[in-house]
């Protein structure tokens, strides 16, 4: 396999490498993975995260383990467990699915290797021009709130909708971030600001619960946001707390815009009903830990609800920004 080097995910020297996001900001940490089991636990961790990089790093250990000489049935049985590890986002799934039609090939090795290398490097290329659309929509001095993180760190390239943003920024110059914190494990705070920092892109860092007053104050100009899997009617999956920013988007009239790669839309999905929603630990939310420490606040019986994503209908989306173009309400459907 060629060399493959993202912010996060590298495929070097004949090794897997995975940049350990739970670490991350105070610690920059890489994994060498070289099984299925370790893949799992990274994934299922955090440690590997973000729609797009999830299914690449899957996707990397496979044809890694193919030129190991896998055997076809082993690399079948890999594919299968990799792809239930998260079932939300619907890329993992995407790059599993063409990895099982690169199994049936003769030279299945080849294939697979191929098919690895092709989805890392389009990867890259779908965020610039999904970068490239969305960069339209923003003008000079904009102030733009974020939710989670869409940036390098999530994807092989620039990002989706921060990389919209990191685009926009390198136009005019005077783009501000507002950045949600992104409760309860903290994307924002730890990874989108930690991405602007190094962008040099000014940014303030916000509680989820703060964007309703920032708004009211008319100091939010646009928003952008990713998604995990959109369905074929628009509903959308993300992040937890996205709901919410586009009912209070939509209540202060500003512009709600989804920015994804195709490969999140799931033309099989009819709604987002129809959209599983991972439900995680409890200990998510009962306390905080991280390099920076551990801390419990909560009863230690205390019930939790945890959903890692919520759906938000189409109705509350301005635009869907694709590597395809831009499309608003009425156009959608020619997705």
């Amino acid at each position: 396999m060629k060399e493959l080097i993202g912010a996060s995910l590298k495929y070097q020297a004949g090794k897997l490498q995975v940049l350990d996001q739970y670490l991350l900001p105070h610690e920059e940490v890489w994994h060498v993975c070289r099984d299925v089991e370790n893949m799992q636990s990274l994934i299922n961790n955090l440690q590997v995260r973000g729609a797009p990089l999830i299914g690449l790093a899957a996707t990397l250990l496979v044809a890694y383990l193919a030129e190991q000489e896998a055997t076809r049935e082993e690399l079948r049985e890999a594919i299968d467990a990799l792809e239930a590890t998260r079932p939300t986002a619907v890329n993992l799934k995407h790059c599993m699915d063409c990895l099982r039609h690169a199994l049936q090939q003769d030279d299945f090795v080849g294939e697979i290797v191929f098919r690895a290398e092709q989805l890392f490097e389009e990867d890259v290329a779908l965020c610039q021009r999904i970068a490239e659309h969305g960069v339209a929509l923003v003008d000079a001095s904009d102030n733009i709130l974020t939710h989670c993180n869409t940036g390098a760190l999530a994807t092989a390239g620039i990002g989706t909708a921060l990389g919209v943003i990191f685009t926009a920024a390198q136009k005019y110059g005077n783009i501000h971030v507002w950045v949600d914190e992104t409760r309860p494990l903290l994307q924002g705070g730890r990874l989108t600001a930690y991405e602007l920092e190094r962008w040099k892109i000014p940014y303030t860092l916000l509680c989820d619960n703060m964007a309703a007053t920032l708004m009211a104050a008319g100091k939010v100009d646009k928003i952008f946001v990713g998604a995990d899997r959109i369905a074929a009617n628009g509903d959308f999956a993300n992040k937890v707390g996205t709901y919410n920013l586009a009912v209070l988007a939509n209540y202060h009239n500003i512009p709600f815009y989804v920015v994804a790669p195709k490969t999140t839309f799931d033309a099989q999905c009819a709604h987002g009903g129809e959209i599983e929603i991972e439900q995680r630990n409890a200990s998510e939310v009962t306390g905080v830990s991280g390099s920076f420490g551990a801390c419990q606040w909560a009863p230690d019986r205390t019930s939790v609800f945890n959903p890692a994503f919520d759906v938000t209908p189409a109705s509350l989306v301005t635009a869907w920004v694709f590597d395809s173009g831009i499309y608003n309400q009425p156009a959608f459907s020619s997705v």
